[in-house]
């Protein structure tokens, strides 16, 4: 399947297609009439792609996550270490963003508690 076949059919941006490509992480080289050949190992590294994309990756740390995957099992560990430090940076948004909660409540409840001692004047 051709780059646009797989940007419809899959709902892959243009964009992130032509940054697989650029990266050269593909086995054979796949070009009919100039055009690169999709087949199903390339959308599935597409679609581990996608979800590094979606949970925060950036560009580089997509890169480089793939080009670990194809090394194989042996770098098992330094994505997990990957894995993770995204991981606790969603942690520390969550645990920020909770913070923000508890103090948005606080003001909303001295606001109310204000308004139903003086009768809601």
């Amino acid at each position: 399947m051709t780059i646009q076949e797989a940007s419809e059919r899959y709902q892959i941006p243009m964009n992130i297609l032509r940054e697989y490509e650029s990266w050269g992480l593909r086995g054979v080289v796949k070009k009919v009439m100039g055009a690169w050949q999709y087949d199903d190992s390339d959308l599935e590294r597409l679609s581990v792609i996608m979800t590094l994309h979606d949970i925060g990756f950036c560009t580089e740390e997509v890169e480089t996550y793939m080009r670990l995957l194809l090394e194989g099992e042996a770098t098992g560990a330094e994505r997990l270490r990957m894995l993770e430090k995204k991981r606790a940076a969603a942690l520390d948004e969550i645990h920020f963003k909770e913070r923000q909660l508890q103090r948005l409540d606080y003001l909303r409840h001295e606001i109310r508690k204000t308004q139903a001692g003086t009768g809601g004047k």
